[in-house]
């Protein structure tokens, strides 16, 4: 099942999860798990952006 996440939503948690590793909030035990999803929600965001990128290139052709 894909994840269906808003753009905005998936950057916000994932900045969140930066922000834990970067001030030591995350256990040994939970890094594994924390980096795992920080790679989900990339590929989120990363696809978001092609998608975007995509229609506003389609979008100024037809204009064009």
């Amino acid at each position: 099942m894909k994840e269906t996440l808003t753009y905005t939503a998936a950057f916000e948690e994932l900045k969140g999860i930066v922000d834990q590793l970067e001030n030591d909030s995350v256990s040994v035990d939970e890094l594994t798990e924390k980096m795992k999803r920080a790679t989900v929600l990339m590929k989120i965001c990363r696809d978001k952006l092609m998608k975007t990128e995509e229609e506003v290139s389609k979008t100024i052709e037809e204009l064009s």
